[in-house]
């Protein structure tokens, strides 16, 4: 297994651009799939945040006499975006069910992914799946079948890759 390549200028990450699938496969073997079953379990744990929101807001929205409907429908996606962009911003650069699934997030330098390049990740691909009704989420997660780093649209409107976690490399996990 190789070292992440790194310079002096840049501790965090590694120099240039994302390494290349062809000089370090070890960070994007299995990277689709391993997306595609992170992506399941986190949307199985937005559905019961979703879930629970939607409990409580029944009964504000009976007591309310339905003045917080509106509000509770705006809710969900906030939840949803607010759920990713979190996650993918904190000190883990992934979702649950990323690290469930060994992987993380990086900027393009690799460092860990600022608040806003979360943000932007997050509603890029959400957002087309809420307003779209996933007519444009195939297209959104279609890129990735045409590039060697597998990135989907997402990760390059917001300037990250995503790679095998390297607590998973260190330990050998495929």
């Amino acid at each position: 297994m190789s070292q992440l390549p790194t310079s002096n200028a840049n501790p965090s990450g590694w120099a240039g651009p994302a390494p290349d699938p062809l000089d370090h496969p070890e960070f994007y073997e299995g990277v689709m799939l391993r997306r595609v079953f992170g992506h399941l379990i986190d949307l199985f744990l937005i559905v019961l945040l979703i879930i629970a929101i939607w409990m409580i807001s029944l009964f504000l929205h009976v007591v309310t006499f339905g003045l917080l409907l509106l509000p509770l429908i705006i809710l969900s996606p906030a939840v949803t975006v607010g759920y990713d962009a979190l996650q993918i911003g904190n000190r883990h650069s992934a979702t649950v069910g990323m690290r469930t699934m060994g992987l993380e997030v990086r900027s393009w330098l690799g460092t860990r992914p600022t608040m806003i390049q979360a943000f932007v990740r997050a509603a890029v691909f959400w957002g087309l799946s809420y307003m779209t009704a996933t007519i444009l989420m195939w297209l959104v997660l279609g890129v990735a079948l045409f590039n060697t780093r597998r990135r989907c649209l997402h990760d390059y409107l917001s300037g990250t890759v995503v790679i095998r976690s390297s607590k998973a490399m260190v330990l050998g996990r495929r």
